[in-house]
């Protein structure tokens, strides 16, 4: 029996290269397909690699030749501080890939492509925990790359209208792990990474935007991925969209104490608060139900293990000289 294969987009990114791994560990046949615009891209050597702007329609296209199915993880995405900064980049560039990937997808008439949506479709949600029918029922998000992910789901939808190219919607929420570095400017790294990074650099008081009362459902790279390929491979995903993710809550004043126990620092803990960003959610919270019972899919990585694992890798980063 022929090996289905994957085209990944955004491949060598955080997500999308856990993707890759763990579909090159079962044995399916993968292909990246990435500009290698952020400084820690990784390609698997095991994959096969395409460099390409995938805003280029054209270049676009020669990707998706002898695809099954594609898992569209190409975006621009960064933390909040990017967001506010760069609102329109985000909104013009996302929109380019995915007309790109998505006509060269019905093009070449792959089996299915599953976007990767995120957990900011659910930026103006009221209710919690947010079920996936809730999108259609909430205002849509404010910040230009909220509002980017959520078009990207109705190009699934569009297009199946059009072309009956199949779809699965994905939305994580929270991802962390290794191999995300954090960023110096405030707010362009996701919270954990940023947080372990000014505890390294023995920042004291610890500094945190806000109140630290915002609460997020963190959920480890692998499970994430784990669900993604759960999900982009059981028939009952099609065209279907899911929450992927845990919905453990935690406030922002308690991550930061956390990682301060893991990290053992002798210092009493102490935080400073600095002025947030407008667009800075309170609440984020998902309702997990669907994707457990339509695909049999939970996440296994316990969030303590996850933060040692995290803080050990950003320590072993500094120690090496990688970690600025």
């Amino acid at each position: 029996m022929a090996k289905t294969k994957f085209l990944v987009t955004g491949g060598a990114g955080f997500i999308g290269s856990e993707i890759v791994r763990q579909l090159l560990l079962v044995g399916y046949d993968v292909t990246v397909a990435d500009n290698l615009s952020k400084k820690d891209a990784q390609i698997d050597p095991k994959a096969k690699f395409l460099k390409i702007d995938l805003t280029d329609k054209l270049e676009t296209k020669k990707a998706f030749k002898n695809i099954d199915i594609c898992i569209n993880a190409a975006a621009k995405i960064g933390g909040i501080g990017y967001f506010h900064k760069y609102p329109a980049t985000i909104l013009s560039e996302n929109n380019k890939i995915y007309s790109s990937t998505f006509e060269a997808a019905a093009e070449a008439a792959v089996k299915r492509i599953v976007y990767i949506s995120s957990s900011m479709v659910f930026e103006s949600a009221t209710k919690f925990p947010s079920k996936e029918e809730d999108v259609e029922k909430i205002p849509p998000p404010v910040s230009s790359y909220g509002f980017s992910k959520l078009t990207g789901e109705w190009y699934c939808h569009s297009f199946y209208d059009q072309y009956k190219l199949h779809y699965s919607i994905c939305r994580p929420f929270n991802a962390y792990g290794v191999n995300e570095f954090p960023e110096r400017e405030v707010g362009y790294a996701h919270v954990i990474p940023d947080l372990v990074r000014k505890i390294l650099s023995g920042q004291y008081p610890l500094e945190m935007l806000g109140n630290g009362k915002q609460t997020r459902c963190f959920t480890h790279v692998s499970d994430v991925a784990g669900g993604i390929i759960a999900v982009a491979l059981h028939p009952k995903g099609q065209n279907q969209d899911f929450n992927i993710g845990s919905d453990k809550e935690i406030n922002m004043e308690e991550l930061a104490r956390k990682i301060w126990q893991v990290m053992k620092v002798k210092k009493p803990f102490k935080v400073k608060y600095v002025k947030g960003f407008k667009f800075d959610i309170k609440k984020r919270v998902p309702n997990v139900s669907k994707v457990k019972r339509l695909i049999n899919w939970e996440p296994q990585v316990k969030f303590e293990d996850g933060l040692k694992e995290v803080a050990a890798w950003l320590e072993s980063q500094k120690q090496q000289g990688k970690l600025k």
